[in-house]
């Protein structure tokens, strides 16, 4: 039995206390004094025995209470200790003042190896097999940059705390190694929190509903995907989509735009770096994309502006999973699926000698096509509706809405920025308008219709209506001078399918 009893703090009353246990004879085998309260732990004491040690002890002057706990509190702050240093997935040590292991988790002790039989007492530097490392910690306070490590050959970042006692002295040290994987799931967690699986897609055309069809049965396949489109298209959002719905969608997605970086920042981006590999490098080296990305699913945008180099070395990569960091020696091996993308013709590069071919067949195994804005026109109104909230929000503004003549002069819009381009001009027009409404002359499309051009009416019953006339005008106009459906379509830079259809709905020429 455990039992806490309570007193009046006085010289001298913790020894009685214990004497007076004594004095029953029960052998004590853990004895806890934390003013005002001594815990005693007795494991030959019971309930009949309680009653006639709580008589003995109430007599003594100062007692004040005699009760059972079913735990000692430094044994339950171990066992808590214990919970919480098993639950951490990364390696955790502490350290005395002279840099030997004093505590270690679950992860630490596996770190090391079936070789090192215990890591506590053993000193730090030598499981890193870094020999002036205690050296440097102390020159340092006990805070040291991140710094990269090998422990039980591999790799990790090591993160150092100093522990100070109350005045101020400096104890030793906490130490936390981070795999390049598991900061990768964080970093991920952080940058990737708000985006969605093709839920996020929006689009209820035929195209953008063929193309989740598509997408979601190659998300299923763990091969490279090339997704093709024009800018602004939403490429990348497919990419995350795809992912999303994958069996690695647990794991890290990170994008690399290989058209925003010059050749050797690419390149250390995407393959990391080694300690000292450059003028200006971290000190402990810096771990990749494709190191961060271990298990997970990398997005190289613009994936037809990579240099000649990089695209040899990325081959080799797609090869066998494997790599060397910028200014290393020591080979790398991850498990990472590349989605990538492009607006331009990667065949023609190939043709011209500016893409390699053998690695457009390993990007291009699996293949989608993100459609133009002008291509899925019925998605235009929903698309805007949708950034018209999100950009009141932001600019913290009522809800607004479209006018007949605003969403007519939307659908019109060839929009060869696409999505993005929609964007721009929708947030433009929220930021600038004093009204709660957003008109056609908001927009600033240089093709938007104004009152004088034929298709505004001035007066309607519905936004339907208005869209319809104003479309069915346009065609009519156009028709004249386009009387083929392919090159009505090209005017337009919509698809013959799209423009055969809608002829078909006004009743105008014979499709």
């Amino acid at each position: 039995m455990r039992i806490d009893v309570q007193f009046t703090d006085r010289v001298g009353i913790a020894q009685e206390i214990l004497a007076t246990s004594a004095q029953r004879g029960y052998n004590v085998t853990a004895v806890e004094v934390e003013p005002p309260h001594v815990y005693i732990e007795a494991p030959q004491l019971d309930d009949a025995g309680l009653t006639g040690l709580r008589a003995d002890l109430m007599r003594v002057p100062g007692v004040l209470a005699v009760l059972p706990v079913a735990m000692l509190p430094g044994a339950q702050r171990r066992l808590y200790l214990d919970a919480l240093l098993a639950s951490q997935t990364d390696p955790v040590f502490a350290l005395d003042a002279e840099g030997l292991v004093v505590v270690a988790n679950r992860a630490a002790a596996a770190a090391c190896g079936p070789v090192q039989a215990t890591v506590i007492g053993q000193p730090f530097q030598n499981l890193i097999g870094l020999t002036h490392f205690m050296t440097t910690l102390t020159e340092s306070d006990y805070r040291l940059p991140v710094t990269e490590v090998e422990l039980g050959g591999e790799t990790y970042m090591m993160e150092t705390t100093a522990l100070q006692e109350a005045d101020a002295r400096v104890a030793g040290a906490v130490i936390t190694l981070r795999a390049p994987s598991r900061m990768g799931e964080q970093l991920s967690a952080l940058q990737n929190y708000s985006t969605g699986g093709f839920d996020a897609m929006l689009g209820h055309s035929q195209e953008m509903l063929q193309l989740k069809q598509r997408a979601a049965r190659m998300a299923l396949v763990d091969a490279p995907l090339l997704v093709t489109g024009e800018t602004g298209t939403g490429k990348e959002l497919l990419a995350h989509a795809c992912h999303a719905a994958s069996g690695r969608s647990l794991q890290p997605f990170f994008a690399l735009n290989c058209a925003a970086l010059p050749e050797n920042l690419a390149e250390s981006e995407l393959f990391g770096y080694s300690p000292g590999a450059f003028t200006g490098a971290l000190r402990g080296g810096k771990p990749g994309l494709l190191e961060l990305a271990d298990r997970g699913t990398v997005f190289l945008d613009e994936v037809g502006e990579m240099s000649a180099y990089l695209q040899a070395k990325l081959l080799r990569f797609l090869n066998d999973g494997s790599f060397r960091r910028v200014g290393g020696d020591r080979e790398l091996k991850v498990n990472v699926r590349i989605i990538s993308a492009t607006h331009r013709n990667l065949d023609e590069m190939v043709a011209n000698g500016d893409f390699r071919q053998d690695l457009l067949y390993r990007l291009n195994v699996l293949n989608l096509h993100m459609p133009a804005l002008r291509e899925r026109p019925d998605d235009i109104l929903l698309l805007a509706q949708s950034i018209l909230e999100k950009a009141c929000a932001q600019a913290r503004r009522t809800p607004m809405r479209l006018t007949a003549a605003a969403s007519a002069a939307l659908l019109t819009n060839p929009w060869v920025g696409n999505v993005r381009q929609l964007q721009n001009v929708i947030f433009r027009a929220v930021t600038m308008s004093e009204r709660s409404f957003i008109d056609i002359g908001d927009l600033e499309l240089a093709s938007a219709a104004s009152p004088a051009e034929p298709g505004f009416t001035g007066e309607v019953d519905t936004l339907a209506q208005a869209m319809a006339d104003y479309e069915k005008t346009l065609l009519l106009r156009l028709h004249r001078e386009f009387p083929s459906t392919r090159k009505l379509a090209k005017r337009l830079g919509s698809s013959h399918s799209v423009i055969a259809q809608r002829l078909r709905r006004y009743g105008i020429g014979d499709v």
